[in-house]
């Protein structure tokens, strides 16, 4: 870590394969933009956790979030997909704090998938600790 990547929005899907602990994970980034919302149920086979990282400094657009979220997990391919929650940009003054995001997100009335929020902070990589919240990945700290 301790570098400063810059990076630009998603445009389609990235793919990678990352080892945590042993554990080979195929990793999908898949872009945000409206445009892309329809074609993310083709990545969805097979999948057993979603990971999703919120801008903890977009107060306005959480709630699109969340309704994405909602279909996201309605979604008959990840009935049994686990949640990760990585609420970004926690080192910017004035941003939402986890439980913010917790409730506008409505996280605790996800009763039908294992889920975690984790604070962190993508520049510094603080807060990376909870990608072990993961299923295989060594911590098995997820809320039910």
């Amino acid at each position: 870590m301790n570098e400063v990547v810059h990076t630009s929005p998603t445009i389609g899907s990235n793919v990678e394969e990352i080892v945590v602990n042993n554990t080979h994970f195929l990793m999908w980034d898949i872009g945000g933009q409206e445009s892309l919302r329809s074609s993310w149920n083709t990545y969805y086979t097979n999948t057993e956790f979603v990971i999703v990282v919120v801008d903890s400094t977009d107060r306005e657009r959480i709630y699109v979030t969340r309704e994405e979220l909602c279909k996201m997990l309605a979604h008959e391919d990840l009935k049994k997909a686990g949640l990760l929650v990585f609420a970004n940009k926690q080192d910017v003054k004035g941003c939402m704090s986890v439980a913010e995001i917790s409730q506008s997100l409505q996280l605790t009335s996800i009763k039908d998938h294992q889920w975690h929020i984790q604070a962190c902070c993508a520049l510094t990589g603080e807060g990376y600790e909870g990608s072990e919240a993961v299923p295989g990945a060594g911590v098995d700290d997820v809320k039910t």
